[in-house]
């Protein structure tokens, strides 16, 4: 018989993750799998519980919660012999992730789509010795993000990540970096960085909307100048899917990128606090398989 794990964080979706685990495996055991659950109480938990759905040699893993949530789980995955089929059923602040995947954010919709019988192998990236699905940002705008609490993640949704951005973004301090990529090379001040697999960070679905989750690359945005005119151009570059021909922006695709600096900044990586540069980036193509809907 067939085994699928649920991986589910109890305090997502305003804690309405309890709500959809039965679901999900009523519609597993319908589909011949035996049904394991492993709910998720501390930091760490869901990357422990997707090493042992490899060890335990699952089909199939499900990750109901948010982009935090799945960036464990995912993590469990990493240099595993064997790796599981994804499902996801996504409950989080922002959802990145299922975005670019064309996943319903629409969790009723979710459960019917884990029926497709579609796989799609999806790139992963990995930041130093860990992998990341989405994006990492480094610079004190990327700091600003991780500080925004669970509590007001839960009231206010994505607006709590634009309100922690503009609080901080008019007057955001710069720090020279230098960019290694691919036999190519950047230095200068910048506030930000941001390193995108798929084509939405923070929400945003037009950051990079050239961006697949199967193309092999690592898509950065150097953000140069940020102030008070200039964060209007570049909200609006964003909004239309031009922020790569931004005067402020240096726009590259690379397979691997260093990053460095004699200040300390730190990342924030798929929504969570993460290392301090330097960081090494690097792009692992088709890494994982993933249940998509039939039709995107």
């Amino acid at each position: 018989m067939k085994k699928a794990m649920i991986i589910s964080n109890p305090s997502s979706g305003q804690e309405k993750a309890e709500h959809y685990v039965s679901q999900v495996q009523t519609i597993l055991e319908s589909r011949g799998y035996a049904v394991s659950v492993n709910e998720t109480s501390g930091e760490g938990d869901a990357t422990k519980y997707g090493a042992d759905a490899c060890k335990g040699g699952c089909d199939l893993v499900v990750s109901i919660g948010g982009d935090g949530t799945l960036h464990e789980t995912i993590n469990g995955m990493m240099d595993q012999e064997h790796r599981p089929t994804l499902g996801i059923i996504p409950l989080g602040t922002v959802n990145d992730f299922a975005r670019a995947l064309h996943i319903s954010l629409d969790p009723d919709e979710a459960l019917e789509q884990l029926r497709s019988e579609r796989i799609r192998s999806v790139d992963l990236g990995m930041v130093n010795d860990r992998l990341f699905a989405n994006v990492v940002a480094a610079g004190s705008l990327a700091e600003a993000l991780f500080s925004v609490s669970s509590e007001e993640k839960s009231k206010l949704g994505s607006f709590a990540y634009m309100k922690e951005g503009l609080k901080d973004l008019v007057n955001t301090p710069a720090s020279v970096m230098t960019i290694e990529y691919d036999g190519q090379r950047w230095e200068g001040e910048a506030p930000l960085l941001v390193a995108a697999l798929t084509n939405s960070v923070g929400g945003f679905e037009k950051m990079s909307p050239n961006a697949e989750v199967d193309d092999g690359l690592i898509h950065c945005f150097v953000i140069r100048n940020i102030g008070v005119l200039n964060s209007v151009t570049l909200g609006t570059s964003l909004f239309f899917g031009n922020l790569k021909h931004h005067k402020d922006v240096h726009y590259f695709t690379a397979k691997e990128v260093r990053v460095h600096s004699g200040d300390m900044i730190r990342t924030n990586v798929d929504g969570e606090e993460g290392p301090a540069l330097p960081i090494h980036l690097r792009v692992l193509p088709q890494y994982i398989q993933v249940i998509v809907p039939e039709e995107t």
